[in-house]
């Protein structure tokens, strides 16, 4: 081989090494790149995994301020509206059995029936705006009313005292049943009708006051 051509292949197989070079670096820097690239995108899900949810604390607090809401409102108490914002206690109506009863005979009007009612130590009741209950013999006559009006409730505790008048014969004719006993109570469905001993009286057509705080008010007039 002369030196001119042994020149020019030392020359080509330089050439080529060095192009065989350039491809083997390009190869390294796409795996680099592909690599980085397939990377990338795992890295992002993570970094939104750690960000907090604002959802479940905002509805949460929600329900929890509906509750204590609802809670200020159902504990506004119960009772009688006095109109000033407050609320006091309504007493508890009378029945019979909260009640000493206790009669005797007058004699103005023509002789009468005074029945008297007292709370039983402790209690404290009202008696309602309503004709007292008095019945008659086992036939349950009941006596009608002696006044026009309905009376006022009165609040029964310690040493007060409700008065009734019972008229138990308002004819003048000799008709009537003779008894002994009346029987009283403060309403038509009280479970406890008291039996009062009356001694003898004559009975036709009776009538009965409401009750009534001064005993001459309960005078039953014909």
């Amino acid at each position: 081989m002369s030196g001119n051509r042994r020149k020019a292949f030392l020359v080509s197989a330089a050439l080529v090494g060095g192009m065989l070079l350039m491809t083997a670096c390009e190869d390294g820097d796409t795996a680099t790149d592909t690599g980085a690239a397939q990377g990338s995108p795992s890295a992002t899900p993570a970094a939104d995994a750690s960000k907090p949810s604002n959802s479940g604390s905002g509805e949460g607090a929600d329900k929890g301020s509906d509750t204590a809401g609802k809670g200020t409102e159902d504990g506004a108490g119960s009772g009688a509206d006095t109109g000033n914002g407050k609320r006091e206690p309504v007493g508890q109506s009378c029945g019979s059995n909260d009640i000493s009863w206790s009669s005797r005979s007058e004699t103005q009007a023509g002789g009468y029936i005074l029945v008297m009612a007292k709370a039983k130590p402790g209690i404290t009741c009202v008696l309602p705006a309503a004709l007292p209950v008095v019945a008659f013999g086992s036939d349950g006559t009941e006596a009608g009313p002696a006044e026009q009006s309905v009376g006022q409730q009165i609040t029964l505790s310690g040493g007060t005292t409700a008065y009734a008048g019972v008229n138990p014969k308002t004819t003048n004719s000799d008709g009537g049943k003779e008894l002994e006993s009346i029987i009283v109570s403060v309403a038509n469905d009280d479970p406890d009708p008291v039996s009062l001993r009356v001694g003898t009286i004559t009975v036709q057509d009776p009538i009965v006051t409401n009750w009534h705080t001064v005993p001459t008010d309960a005078v039953p007039f014909n």
